[in-house]
This record gives C-alpha cells, sequence and structure tokens, in this order.
C-alpha cells in the first residue's frame, strides 16, 4: 500500500496541476488534459510489460527500475519548453516508470492469499486511491506555494529516496509451491464461463474500459469544474482527496463483499452504484452538494477495480496471473485516460459539463451489460456442471 500510494502520484498530480499548466501554455482544457492522458497510456503499456517480467523474474526488479525512471520523469518535465513535450515526457517516464507501483504489485499481492484473496487484493489496489487522498492537497500547496515546475521537480526527489528502500522488502517472491501450482493452475474459462481465454479476456478489457471512462469524468475534472464554478481550485483539490478517501474505505468494504459473492456480482454491483452516483452530479452543483456528491461518488466506485483482478484469479491459472491481471486492471487506465481526455473535449465544444455526465454514464451502462451477460454465462455453467454431476451420481448409484 504505502509503494503504490507513492507510485501512482502520477495519477492525480497531473490532474492537480491541470489548471496551472493550462495558464502556462495558454492551451484549452482538452490540450491541457493530454499529459494526464499520455500519463495513463504509460501506466496502462507499462503495467502490461511489467506483468510479463514479474511473472519470469519477480517484482522487485521492474518495480526498481520503474522507480529510477519515474523520478527522472518529473525533475524532466519541469523544464519541458512546450505542452506537446510535457505530456510526451509525462507518459514516456512517469507513466511508463510509475506503473509497475500499480496493477503488477496487485498481480504479487493476489498470489500470497487464498482465502481471503478479495479482502487483500482490496488492500492493494487501495493504495491507488489513497494516493489520491494524499497527494492532490499537498501538490496543490505545493503549487500554489513554489509553482508547478519546482513541485515536479520535488515530487521526483521525494519518490526517489522513499520507494527505493521500500522496494526490498518485496525482495522474496510468492511461496508457490509445487502442489499448489499445480492446483492453481487448473483455470478454465471454458468449463467456468463457456469461453475461451482470449474472448473472456477481451470482454473484461472492454468492460473496464467502459467503467474507468465514467469513473475518469469526476476524478480528472473536478478540480478545474470547482475552478469554473467559481469555488476555486483548493476546494476541487479537497474534493478529489475526500473522494478517493472514501474510495478506501470503499474498497476495504469491497473486499468483504468480493470474498462473500465473487468477482462478476462485484463489479456488477459496483458498476451500479457508480452509474447512480455519477448522474447525481446533473442537479446538484452547490458547494456542499458537491462535497456530499463526490464523497457518495467515491463510495460507490472503490470496488470496482478489486473485482477484476479476482474475476481473473477466479477464471484462470496462476501461472498466468502476473500477465493476466496486470492486462485486466492496466487496461482500465485506458478508460481513464479516455474518459480524461473525452471530458475535456466535451466541455470545449459545449461550454459545461453536463455533457460530459450524460457520456459517462452511457459508458457505464455498457460496463453493467457486459457484466451481467458473463455473470448469467457463468451461472448457467455453474448449473449445467452441477446437473452433469448429479446425472453421473445417479448412475452410478443405479449400476
Amino acid at each position: 500500500m504505502a509503494l503504490s500510494t507513492l507510485g501512482c502520484v502520477g495519477m492525480w498530480s497531473l490532474v492537480v496541476a491541470l489548471p496551472a499548466v493550462q495558464a502556462d501554455f495558454h492551451a484549452p482544457r482538452a490540450e491541457a488534459a493530454l499529459p494526464y492522458t499520455l500519463t495513463i497510456i504509460g501506466f496502462m503499456i507499462g503495467g502490461i510489460v511489467v506483468g510479463r517480467l514479474a511473472d519470469r523474474f519477480g517484482i522487485l526488479p521492474p518495480l526498481a527500475g520503474g522507480t529510477i525512471l519515474m523520478s527522472l520523469g518529473y525533475v524532466l518535465t519541469a523544464f519541458a519548453p512546450s505542452l506537446p513535450m510535457f505530456a510526451l515526457i509525462s507518459g514516456a517516464t512517469i507513466g511508463l516508470g510509475g506503473a509497475a507501483s500499480f496493477a503488477p504489485l496487485v498481480a504479487d499481492v493476489s498470489l500470497w492469499f487464498d482465502r481471503r484473496r478479495g479482502l487483500a487484493i482490496s488492500f492493494a489496489t487501495a493504495g491507488s486511491s489513497l494516493a489520491g487522498v494524499v497527494w492532490p492537497p499537498v501538490v496543490q500547496h505545493a503549487i500554489a506555494a513554489h509553482g508547478w515546475r519546482q513541485t515536479q521537480i520535488g515530487i521526483g526527489l521525494f519518490c526517489l529516496v522513499t520507494m527505493l528502500p521500500l522496494s526490498l522488502f518485496l525482495l522474496r517472491r510468492p511461496p508457490l509451491h509445487a502442489a499448489a501450482r499445480a492446483a492453481a493452475s487448473s483455470g478454465d474459462t471454458m468449463q467456468t464461463i463457456g469461453l475461451s481465454p482470449a474472448s473472456t479476456q477481451g470482454l473484461l478489457a472492454l468492460a473496464g474500459i467502459c467503467c474507468c471512462v465514467a469513473m475518469a469524468m469526476p476524478q480528472v475534472h473536478l478540480v478545474a469544474y470547482c475552478g469554473d464554478l467559481g469555488y476555486g481550485s483548493e476546494r476541487g483539490a479537497e474534493m478529489l482527496a475526500m473522494m478517493l478517501g472514501f474510495a478506501v474505505a470503499s474498497r476495504l468494504i469491497f473486499g468483504w463483499v468480493l470474498n462473500r459473492i465473487g468477482g462478476l456480482p462485484t463489479l456488477l454491483l459496483g458498476s451500479a452504484m457508480q452509474a447512480m452516483a455519477l448522474a447525481l452530479y446533473l442537479p446538484f452543483n452547490g458547494l456542499v452538494s458537491l462535497y456530499v456528491v463526490s464523497a457518495m461518488f467515491g463510495l460507490a466506485q472503490g470496488g470496482i477495480v478489486p473485482s477484476y483482478a479476482v474475476i481473473v484469479r477466479e477464471l484462470f491459472p496462476a501461472r498466468e496471473a502476473g500477465f493476466r491481471v496486470s492486462l485486466a486492471i492496466s487496461v482500465t487506465l485506458a478508460g481513464m485516460a479516455l474518459g480524461g481526455w473525452m471530458a475535456g473535449a466535451i466541455f470545449d465544444q459545449a461550454g459545461s459539463y453536463a455533457a460530459a455526465l450524460v457520456n459517462g454514464i452511457a459508458w457505464n451502462v455498457v460496463n453493467m451489460a457486459i457484466a451481467a451477460w458473463l455473470l448469467q454465462r457463468q451461472r448457467r455453467h455453474v448449473v449445467g456442471a452441477c446437473e452433469v454431476h448429479l446425472s453421473l451420481r445417479e448412475r452410478w448409484r443405479l449400476s
């Protein structure tokens, strides 16, 4: 959790810096959101690559290398002469480097637990939300006091001196013994859900993109939205931190739910709650009501990302966990990147965020439809397998 809280700073520092960067480079809102978009794409690509490397070499080597790359990137962005250069550096260094502290860490944690895996995964994913609690007010204060460029340098140096020593605690690899490996490697998506591994992974990827397009709208643009309403960026940073604080609590609650009902039901529940919370931003834009709605949104969306990791561990063999869990979670970042840019583009065209909110709700509905369809197939195959088993037992008894 500590490593993820530090390493996921790139997801939130650029959100808070968006108004300052936009003013410095005299750019429209959609272009100012480009550094965040490329950073999230870097998180996605880096997570998939590191997941594959972690399956072979363990999590420590790619995590240490990614920490160095991310820290260097923060320093380099402080000297960016233009917005496109700032965006490219952010994606190629902050995104790719910070990726190891997100999805691959979750995949590594999932291999250490069996009985309460859902709760363990929820704790691991809580770090990315906790980063949103810790970093926005710190970054906002630093930008106000020293400017966004000096703040970038400070973040890079701080992460370097804290994350490298912490990463040494991951030197030991998960104890996946031979017997456990054989038992855990029997996952078969054809048997459990009636789809090929590629089709199942593809549907999970599409669902992850859809839910996170919706999730990105308030998370990426809340600070700028509060500025537009006249409440100031400071209030927006406070709301964002509060939203993600409630998301941390939500992930721990949903960890218990995951242990009780499984991955697909939890995904459907969390997605439905997120759609309802997102819709509340449409009629309410007062200062107090925005605090309340942001807290509700944090509580609603906290269980979505952990559910993807649990679904993958339920359907796929453990020997593929690093790659497949990282792929499932990292692809959700494509939704965050697309949603962050799309909301900015819609704002530039419409002059308000109302249309962007409706767009997010529509994407969320698609996610709910996919989750419901997969859950229906899973239950149908479970019932079918039970009927076959009972039929075989009855035949054996009669014989």
